[in-house]
């Protein structure tokens, strides 16, 4: 079994703070086992990235991928980037393609990118739905130098931990993780990628009233992911999913693509992965953003409280944690609320295993072992008592009789009472009975020893465990697995002439290989381009073997007149190529 303690930190403060629930989520990135095919993929869409993106990205491309310890020639090493995301406070680390959403707010709370260890193939070399170390490092990390945008981000993080979530999240999310590996998958079938297409669709037309995380999900979207900043005339991108699309990100600018204002209204514009996006949020600053977040944050469980955040905990069907005016954290599956008066909680009740915390962690002898089968407690004032209970005087060892506003009333024998900054968090009752206004026994002496909790209001309700390493003992497990695609001798064969080309063009000497590899290319792998086009580069750029550069030339021209899908990426790739030529 793995030991998520010993997780590489790369030396990096912020990966190494990471509590053990999310280094579950952390996997090797193997540098490896990225084929020279793997690294021209990264190189042409960093290319044509910085060529398009220096004069329509917000920040400046080039300085922001060195302050995050990227380059244009090769696939960033994880140890490298941490090194240089170290000194503006921030870590990377690589997962295995979608985490839960919950999960990767987290980790944005803790100033710590998560990065998809797999790069796309190239026949999506264009655009992928699945993250990719082309989305996650080069669409994320060149802006996050920027102080007030790594704010945000880490901000943003924070607030999403405590989104409550559906049931129907968790399905879209397995939906989603579900059409990304399908589709990075050279052996799926058109049948199985449209399965998987239409199995996203009936989740989202199927998703009933949106939760916490899924509006949440929507302004992550229109800002981290697609976001716009400047004015609507004249936006920059900033956003992730554009900064790594470089087809997106040059259609995005284009009329037919709406710009809006970026304000709360964006919660009620729902997203397609799958397509481009019809309309895109422009931001006049990063200070806007987390203004709008706050107006949203307002109308959270998490400070809501009282009965709307325990209906959205019920409404959850997972664990949550319900905090009580005194600082107690109950954290379980909660079922059931009762109310009384004016709609304020007077009972919550757990089933199943339930931790009681403080301060986010769990209060010694009350762990989920100590209440596994539920737990429960009134909450509210006690009648005719103007101290609050949580700061009244308790005596050990005495009967004690306690009636509530609510018409609840808890009798029994004092044994304990756990009192923590001047607060009674817990009373702990022997010959215990407690039973609501009708007269319905809600806990019977015979049962046991009976915990009340303390305290007169809910103050705060939020998805997941206070103290998660303590209660969760395994991190969420997608359905899904990403595949590699197998390796055969023509795969090989193919990839050994990208290496040829990749070392003629580093050691800048031998450039007689590359004719050799041409041939190869046109007698064994007719169908590749991407190679030709760096061969095609290199001539250009020294300037030599014109006739084989006239002919591969021909070569890519004839391919994208024949095959349409490569039309466009053949063009800009001979595009570059011309004007950097022309610029020297």
């Amino acid at each position: 079994m793995k030991d998520h303690n010993t997780v590489v930190t790369f030396n990096n403060p912020q990966v190494a703070a990471l509590p053990r629930h999310l280094k579950q989520y952390v996997v090797e990135q193997d540098y490896g086992r990225y084929t020279p095919v793997d690294q021209a993929v990264w190189r042409y869409v960093m290319r044509q990235n910085y060529h398009h993106l220096k004069d329509i990205a917000y920040y400046p491309y080039i300085p922001g991928l060195k302050a995050a310890g990227l380059s244009i020639e090769k696939i960033p090493d994880l140890q490298e980037m941490n090194d240089a995301l170290a000194k503006i406070g921030w870590g990377a680390v690589t997962v295995d393609g979608f985490i839960p959403p919950a999960a990767f707010m987290e980790f944005q709370a803790y100033r710590v990118l998560v990065i998809a260890a797999d790069i796309r193939n190239l026949e999506h070399i264009e655009y992928t739905p699945a993250p990719d170390i082309i989305h996650e490092s080069a669409g994320h990390a060149p802006i996050i130098a920027d102080v007030a945008y790594h704010n945000y981000l880490s901000y943003f993080g924070s607030i999403g931990a405590k989104a409550t979530y559906s049931a129907q999240d968790v399905e879209l999310y397995e939906a989603i993780r579900a059409l990304s590996v399908i589709k990075e998958s050279p052996a799926a079938t058109a049948q199985e990628i449209q399965a998987a297409e239409d199995r996203v669709a009936f989740c989202q037309e199927n998703m009933k009233e949106p939760s916490e995380m899924a509006l949440l999900s929507r302004l992550h979207w229109w800002t981290v992911e697609y976001g716009l900043i400047g004015t609507l005339a004249e936006p920059k991108i900033y956003g992730a999913g554009l900064l790594s699309s470089i087809g997106e990100s040059a259609s995005c600018m284009r009329a037919e693509v709406t710009k809006l204002p970026y304000t709360i209204d964006a919660v009620n514009y729902p997203y397609d992965i799958t397509k481009p996006q019809p309309q895109l949020f422009v931001t006049p600053t990063f200070k806007n953003l987390k203004e709008v977040l706050e107006q949203f944050a307002d109308t959270m469980a998490f400070r809501v409280g009282g009965a709307y955040g325990l209906k959205k905990a019920i409404a959850s069907n997972t664990t949550c944690t319900v905090v009580y005016s005194s600082g107690l954290q109950v954290c379980g599956t909660f079922t059931t609320l009762k109310t009384f008066g004016n709609d304020e909680p007077v009972l919550i009740v757990t089933n199943g295993p339930t931790a009681l915390s403080y301060h986010n962690h769990v209060l010694p002898g009350h762990d989920q072992t100590a209440h596994p089968n539920g737990f429960s407690s009134p909450v509210g004032k006690l009648k005719s008592i103007e101290t609050p209970l949580e700061f009244r005087l308790i005596e050990i060892d005495k009967f004690l009789v306690l009636h509530f506003e609510s018409g609840i009333m808890v009798m029994g024998m004092v044994t304990g009472v756990l009192r923590i900054d001047g607060r009674n968090l817990l009373i702990s009752f022997t010959d215990c009975t407690v039973m609501d206004r009708r007269g319905e026994i809600l806990f019977d002496p015979s049962w046991g020893v009976y915990d009340l909790a303390v305290g007169e209001h809910i103050t705060s309700v939020f998805c997941g465990a206070a103290d998660k390493d303590a209660f969760t003992e395994t991190a969420y497990v997608p359905a899904t697995r990403s595949k590699r695609p197998k390796v055969n001798n023509a795969n090989l064969e193919l990839q050994g002439l990208y290496q040829k080309v990749r070392d003629c063009r580093q050691q800048r000497v031998v450039y007689s290989v590359l004719i050799e590899v041409w041939e190869n290319l046109q007698q064994y792998h007719p169908g590749d381009w991407l190679c030709a086009l760096e061969i095609l580069e290199i001539l250009a750029n020294e300037d030599i073997k014109q006739g084989i550069a006239l002919e591969i030339n021909t070569f890519l021209k004839i391919k994208s007149e024949n095959e349409p899908a490569l039309k466009k990426l053949i063009k800009a790739g001979l595009k570059l190529i011309d004007e950097l030529k022309q610029a020297k």
